[in-house]
């Protein structure tokens, strides 16, 4: 039994390894490099003279999705050349549509208004309203000015909404039917409107027009053409109001493993849809930016930025590390007037302090702020999950404690802790302290996420350096604090 064990212990190890190289192996990043490379060597190469016959080259020969990937790699200049040199105008908004914000930016910086007007004119409502949060405002209402009437209220209907809302998500070019239409007059509505984009689901309304239900797109393949709707039509479970945030959405979605949600307004009548590609760009958004503010920077890994900007990005937050660093010292310094000796030897331990509560802490506030992500932490069991998360912080420093306090009593053995100091009051300071500064960074880690969530700030700042470096001082206060009180009653 133990042999098999061991062989599907080594083979899940094998697995892992190679699942961590795939990140950095994958086709789409092999591709992305060979591109890169490609492209580097074609603008090094090109002069005011030499016509760039290799970018036209390279761009003929690699879809607008993959060049937008492989141009946020390059010099921001640069990638106008690689847009200009695009065959179609499909291929020019595919290449818009996934490119990043400092690229449109110099895109659109360029080209005219009229050629800006072609691009939006083309696109699906909620990607020109997208795509149009990178040029200025004043550019944004001349463009606008330029469209054809309906496809400008289109995008202004959704730009109205807040960010990171499903209002702002949705696009409003859907296909809804009363529940009398045959599938016949269905599917002549949608070949006749080639540019709405068609989702997996037609909309059934009423003569209110308040949505009723929805129809699988492929019932219009499967079924007679003088069916009516209303005799193939499904019941929905989930719609959304446009102001519903995107976390619910993907909650929504990622739960109930919904392919299309329905955003209706506050008469049940249809606004807008959200597809599947639109909650993977929410669940991208919200994965960057809480990684990001765990980090401790606002910097974006999809854009390319010079030096200075991302020293920018980090140097705030670093210096509130800088400046807990230094009321840390100043803690130290404080108590130097305490029995020497002792304390000396105690000043070893620190890192050790530091370190063991501060992980504790992160293990408790990260798992909160998941929690908080997928939906599993509610009103209702927040107090379970309190109670759960610091009895477990608690058990795991006690644990932690009493094994350094007896890893450092056995020091004296191989004579570390020398002859002046009793090693027993050593390791008893040393663990007790542990223990107390391990329950503090618990509180910490389980009570900050939920403090930032109150304050209508992203939980995941608990798990940054603002609360690791006050963690630090925390701990390290109450370690100082114990080692005083028990040597003050044991020596």
């Amino acid at each position: 039994m133990d042999r098999y064990d061991n062989k599907d212990s080594s083979l899940l190890e094998e697995e892992s390894a190679q699942a961590s190289a795939n990140l950095l192996e994958s086709r789409t990043l092999q591709l992305a490099d060979i591109l890169e490379d490609k492209l580097e060597d074609a603008f090094q190469k090109q002069t005011t003279t030499l016509p760039v016959h290799k970018v036209v080259k390279i761009v003929s020969e690699h879809s607008a999705v993959d060049l937008a990937y492989a141009a946020m790699r390059l010099p921001v200049a640069d990638r106008l050349v690689i847009y200009e040199n695009l065959e179609s105008l499909a291929s020019k908004i595919e290449f818009l549509i996934h490119a990043n914000s400092s690229t449109r930016v110099e895109i659109f910086r360029r080209i005219s208004d009229e050629e800006s007007k072609e691009v939006i004119e083309n696109m699906p409502p909620d990607e020109a309203v997208s795509v149009l949060e990178s040029v200025s405002e004043r550019r944004y209402r001349r463009v606008l000015g330029l469209l054809d009437p309906k496809k400008a209220l289109q995008i202004r209907e959704i730009n109205k909404h807040p960010r990171n809302t499903a209002g702002r998500l949705m696009t409003n070019e859907f296909f809804s039917f009363p529940a009398e239409a045959t599938i016949g007059e269905v599917s002549s509505q949608v070949r006749n409107n080639p540019g709405i984009d068609l989702s997996m689901w037609i909309f059934v309304i009423n003569a209110k027009g308040e949505l009723q239900g929805y129809v699988p797109v492929r019932n219009l393949i499967i079924n007679p053409p003088e069916l009516a709707l209303k005799q193939v039509m499904k019941a929905l479970s989930h719609t959304v109001s446009p102001e519903t945030s995107r976390e619910e959405v993907v909650e929504i979605v990622d739960r109930y493993k919904v392919s299309v949600l329905p955003v209706v307004d506050s008469s049940n009548v249809p606004i807008g849809v959200l597809n599947y590609e639109d909650v993977i760009e929410a669940v991208e958004d919200i994965s960057d930016e809480t990684i990001a503010t765990m980090a401790g920077t606002v910097e974006k890994v999809t854009e390319y930025e010079s030096f200075t900007r991302k020293f920018l990005s980090r140097a705030p937050w670093l210096f509130v590390t800088l400046c807990a660093g230094l009321i840390n010292v100043g803690v130290m310094s404080s108590f130097q007037s305490y029995e020497k000796g002792l304390l000396t030897f105690v000043f070893f331990f620190v890192p050790l302090i530091t370190g063991m509560s501060g992980n504790i802490g992160i293990q408790c506030s990260t798992i909160l702020v998941r929690s908080m992500a997928v939906g599993m932490l509610s009103m209702g069991n927040r107090r379970g999950t309190i109670i759960k998360e610091s009895l477990l912080g608690i058990s795991t420093g006690t644990v932690f404690g009493v094994l350094c306090g007896l890893a450092v009593y056995c020091l004296d053995f191989v004579g570390t802790s020398g002859d002046v100091i009793d090693p027993l009051v050593v390791g008893l300071i040393v663990g007790v302290g542990l223990m107390g500064s391990c329950v503090a960074g618990t509180f910490l880690g389980v009570f900050s996420p939920l403090f930032f969530a109150r304050m209508g700030i992203d939980p995941a700042v608990a798990s940054g350096p603002i609360v690791t470096a006050f963690n630090d001082f925390l701990s390290m206060s109450i370690y100082f604090l114990i080692a005083i009180g028990l040597s003050s009653i044991l020596l």
